[in-house]
């Protein structure tokens, strides 16, 4: 099964491509990251978010997007741009006809590394280890989009969705 995993961003939007072997096993097909450009108004950086994922997407032919769920820090204004740039995500994948997934930082972390609250350095060393990639990926974008890929290959099955359980590092099948 092929999944592109996505984190979301309105500068940089990280993608990674995985190609599942097995429940556990997996290996990258592709990645990296899209950008806009910085002084651009929104809605011209929306719309070459738009075009650079369609072509993606085009060129992927992913079975399955995964994608980073919004988290919310201190800045709401990055926070509401990160949002219109998973709304144009979400469209993009939609009008292909990809199915979505959804999981949340913490979701993707404890998946990964059985850690909630793993560093960013421990999820860049566990998708390197999962994937069998002699180095970390980069840009960091696209390491992250790789790791919901990779969550993504641990827990979807076709009419079966599985959570990673957010109080223990148990899985639950819905």
């Amino acid at each position: 099964m092929k999944i592109l995993g996505i984190d979301p961003g309105i500068g940089i939007t990280g993608f990674g491509l995985i190609e599942t072997t097995s429940r556990a096993g997996a290996r990258a097909l592709d990645y990296g990251a899209v950008t806009t450009k910085v002084d651009a108004p929104m809605a011209e950086r929306l719309h070459e978010l738009y075009d650079s994922l369609s072509e993606v997407f085009d060129e992927t032919k992913p079975e399955i997007v995964a994608i980073e769920k919004l988290f919310f820090s201190k800045n709401i204004t990055t926070g509401i741009a990160v949002a219109e740039a998973r709304g144009v995500i979400l469209l993009v994948a939609a009008q292909k006809g990809v199915k979505i997934r959804e999981y949340t930082p913490n979701e993707i972390k404890k998946s990964l590394t059985g850690y909630g609250s793993a560093t960013k350095t421990q999820m860049e060393e566990m998708v390197r280890v999962h994937l069998g990639l002699d180095k970390k990926p980069k840009p960091d974008d696209a390491a992250d989009a790789l790791a919901a890929a990779i969550t993504c290959g641990f827990l979807y099955r076709e009419n079966e969705v599985i959570e990673v359980d957010k109080f223990s590092n148990s899985r639950k099948e819905k």
